[in-house]
């Protein structure tokens, strides 16, 4: 029986305009009055997660910042920072290459270490307070994410470079079609939801989680249902459960209401 359902935000949960389908709100109540937890499990930070579901934001968990930022039952139970040897480290390797630009983020700014018109938003990777900075945040600053925008568009390439430069301190995860995200080793949305499971005593195979892009492979890797996108890339398909729709279809809220109806 599914006692938590786990879901990645643009280009699973999100329809194709980037907002929260209205139907979920009522899905996520549902569920919860039924004893099924839902998680929103994304790489956006927690500040922003909470705007996406306001309406339901008590009665719902958090794994943000691709699992350094851990919220159950409204209580911030995780919140893991990079070091700034580590930081410091990265900055010097995606320095090496022209078409890499890096973005920092503590708890509501973005730091830019390149002009802002380098950077390309996607739907999935808004820059919420956008701050240029000419040198790193001092160590005193909790920086809880970082993400590297590749304005050529080879993005496998960068992450195999990144990952050979850097790869004994950092997972380099494709994200969307233009952005890498560097996550700590042993910080993922997988140790995020772990620790959700903790929280209320399940089992992988109780929980249910879907995603699309390289950033949800652990997470769909270690629930006993991972499920894919119908749009996701074809790796993670690969290693999943189930395939699923797309997110313009609505096919996470689909799934949900499946899940719902089979508790009667």
């Amino acid at each position: 029986m599914i006692k938590l359902i786990a879901s990645d935000m643009d280009g699973t949960l999100l329809d194709e305009n980037g907002q929260v389908p209205p139907e979920t709100y009522d899905l996520i109540r549902a569920l919860r009055s039924k004893g099924v937890h839902f998680a929103a499990s994304s790489g956006r930070r927690l500040d922003k997660l909470c705007e996406f579901f306001a309406p339901v934001v008590d009665e719902m968990d958090f794994v943000a910042a691709n699992g350094s930022q851990v919220m159950a039952s409204g209580e911030l139970i995780d919140r893991e920072v990079f070091s700034h040897l580590a930081i410091r480290r990265l900055a010097k390797t995606v320095g090496m290459f022209e078409h890499l630009h890096l973005v920092l983020f503590d708890r509501t700014k973005s730091f830019l270490l390149d002009d802002e018109d380098k950077f390309v938003r996607e739907v999935d990777k808004d820059l919420p307070n956008a701050e240029r900075i000419w040198y790193l945040p001092t160590p005193d600053v909790n920086i809880l994410k970082a993400s590297i925008f590749c304005d050529d568009g080879h993005v496998m390439d960068y992450a195999y470079a990144l990952s050979r430069e850097l790869g004994d301190e950092f997972v380099f995860a494709p994200s969307g079609n233009a952005w890498v995200d560097p996550m700590q080793r042993g910080v993922s949305k997988a140790t995020g939801i772990e620790q959700v499971m903790n929280r209320y005593g399940l089992k992988p195979d109780e929980v249910m989680a879907f995603g699309d892009s390289m950033n949800d492979y652990e997470i769909i890797r270690f629930v006993g249902c991972g499920c894919a996108m119908a749009n996701a890339r074809p790796a993670l398909k690969a290693v999943a459960n189930r395939v699923v729709g797309c997110n313009r279809d609505h096919a996470v809220q689909a799934e949900m209401r499946t899940v719902l109806e089979s508790l009667g």
